[in-house]
């Protein structure tokens, strides 16, 4: 009851001493913010408003046709109509647009023909995956076109079509991707600079000595620190996920039992390492450092924009070590699956396994550093 006492005490103490620092404060509430609104409107991977210029040497009304298709979708915006070929090279270099449709002057005979009517298109390749997202939409596009004019002229259908159907994201939206995402990147970053800074503070403000000097053993000061930062965590991920649902608008199909036991996993995992990083750091310069020297791979490993099954196979290898890989699983697979407890359980016990051994890590390196 005494160590229960102490460590509430201790877990206080460190609350009040976050919450009271307007710079803690400050990073605790507006770079989550800040960080949520850009990837949630700028990390995406749909494009709109694509510049556009128009090269029609076929004036018909089949070839305006076409071009209002384009030039009518969401996708693409027309800038520039062109008028001979000296005009393309410099709108490309000068990426006034990114691609130039040139419509020659048969197109239109050649579909009352029958036959193949070529439409050329030059696109900007510099962004290879801006160019390929550009030619998927222009692809579809023509492909409504072709059924049309074949419905109109009576000329044969295409003898094999594609139909398409999207299985847990419907219409396609990158948003429905990202957004889940983000609550793991955020409570890692908040937690585990929460805590890597703790012990850190103490050092630098002169009062960890008269914390050795309490009653207080090694284990009760590791679990009142590791408290606050667990809670912290668990209110970040509340209100990201609460945005996301009610502002973003994503579908929340799963067990949310299941999701906030991956989040507690998740978390203890982040304390842990935090812990680790906090206890080897005299400043919290030395701190900062240490957080942001485990937090950048940690992000680019997880599989937060790029699948892991794409990386090379010893890439893989060293990301079973990381928490994140494991959470952004859970927290996709919870927002947009379905996933109930027992699909998850391969990504918890992962979790549970590097939470254990990060915090007796911490726990040594604690009374190492103490001795």
């Amino acid at each position: 009851m005494i160590t229960l006492q102490r460590i509430i005490a201790l877990a206080i103490k460190e609350m009040l001493a976050i919450l009271r620092d307007s710079q803690s404060r400050f990073v605790l509430i507006g770079p989550p913010i800040a960080q949520l609104l850009v990837f949630g409107y700028a990390a995406t991977y749909d494009l709109n408003h694509i510049p556009v210029a128009v090269y029609n040497e076929d004036r018909s009304v089949v070839a305006r046709e076409l071009v209002a298709k384009i030039t009518g979708s969401p996708h693409f915006e027309l800038v520039a109509r062109v008028d001979h070929d000296a005009q393309i090279a410099p709108l490309i270099d000068n990426k006034d647009v990114l691609m130039v449709l040139h419509l020659g002057p048969r197109f239109s005979d050649d579909i009352k023909r029958g036959i193949t009517a070529p439409v050329q298109v030059i696109i900007d390749g510099r962004n290879s995956n801006t160019a390929l997202l550009t030619l998927g939409y222009l692809r579809t596009i023509f492909t409504d076109f072709n059924y049309e004019q074949a419905r109109k002229l009576g000329l044969p259908a295409v003898p094999a079509a594609l139909q398409i159907r999207p299985w847990y994201n419907e219409n396609l939206l990158s948003r429905w991707f990202v957004v889940p995402g983000i609550i793991g990147l955020l409570m890692l970053v908040v937690t585990t600079t929460v805590t890597g800074l703790s012990v850190a503070r103490e050092r630098e403000a002169g009062t960890f000595d008269q914390l050795l000097m309490t009653p207080m053993r090694p284990f009760e000061i590791l679990v009142g620190k590791s408290i606050p930062g667990l809670l912290i965590g668990l209110a970040e991920g509340t209100f990201i996920l609460v945005v996301a649902v009610w502002w973003f608008d994503i579908p929340l199909r799963g067990s949310i039992g299941a999701l906030y036991l991956g989040m507690f996993l998740f978390l203890m995992s982040a304390v842990g390492v935090g812990l680790m990083i906090s206890s080897l750091a005299v400043t919290q310069q030395q701190g900062i450092l240490g957080a942001f020297l485990f937090l950048v791979p940690a992000v680019i490993l997880s599989g937060f924009a790029t699948p892991v099954s794409n990386m090379p196979e010893v890439v893989q290898q060293l990301t079973v070590v990381n928490p994140l890989r494991y959470f952004l699983v859970i927290v996709r697979g919870v927002f947009l699956e379905g996933d109930s407890w027992t699909l998850l359980f391969d990504q918890y016990w992962p979790m549970a396994i590097i939470a254990v051994l990060t915090l007796a890590a911490a726990g040594w390196l604690f009374r190492h550093r103490m001795s």
